[in-house]
């Protein structure tokens, strides 16, 4: 997502006015009741905040955990806290988490789309160790910066948070029979990637 700290924090006050809760801060469910409909068609729209600056990628977690495992352990059954623990038994190498190639293909897609170098604002993770992030560098020469903060502080991290809830959400009510055509529209030119969405 490109957008500055003043037009995030604009983003979120925008929110504020339509919705109107007291909550502190702010999460797609939201957006995402039926009340607040025309809010969540605003902000997704082609006159919304995010037009042409967002992207977001959609991945089914258990899928890609279990090929990876597959890979690397062969097969591995149970529940998905299994996956989990061999995850964390890789060490620094990450090749199990996804947010690790999730960050590389981000770099990669505003770097070579926008060109210069790319700074990354992100949600803190424990997984997102200072090693990691020399790591990522490594790996992606147009990464100049991965800065950790807090969400409840920062506008951006929260408006990315709205908009990968809401995909999220959107994408599991279509996988279960229960698609939201309009949303789904909406949400088509944001989605990077292999697309669930091919209509």
């Amino acid at each position: 997502m490109r957008l500055s700290h003043e037009e995030a924090a604009a983003c979120v006050a925008s929110l504020r006015r339509m919705i109107k809760s007291p909550a502190l801060e702010y999460k797609a469910n939201h957006l995402l009741r039926e009340k607040n409909r025309w809010a969540l068609l605003w902000f997704l729209g082609p006159a919304g905040p995010l037009a042409g600056r967002a992207r977001v990628q959609l991945v089914d977690k258990r899928l890609l955990l279990a090929s990876r495992v597959r890979a690397e352990f062969g097969a591995v059954t149970g529940p998905l806290e299994h996956y989990n623990d061999l995850l964390r038994a890789r060490g620094p190498r990450g090749t199990l988490d996804p947010l690790f190639p999730a960050i590389l293909r981000a770099v990669a897609q505003w770097h070579f789309s926008g060109g210069g170098s790319v700074s990354i604002v992100h949600d803190q993770q424990l997984s997102l160790t200072d090693g990691r992030i020399r790591q990522l560098k490594k790996l992606a020469p147009g990464l100049e910066s991965l800065t950790l903060v807090d969400s409840q502080h920062d506008a951006r991290v929260q408006v990315a948070d709205f908009l990968a809830g809401i995909a999220r959400r959107v994408a599991e009510d279509e996988l279960n029979g229960r698609p939201d055509r309009e949303v789904i529209a909406l949400l088509r030119p944001f989605v990077a990637g292999p697309r669930m969405w091919h209509a």
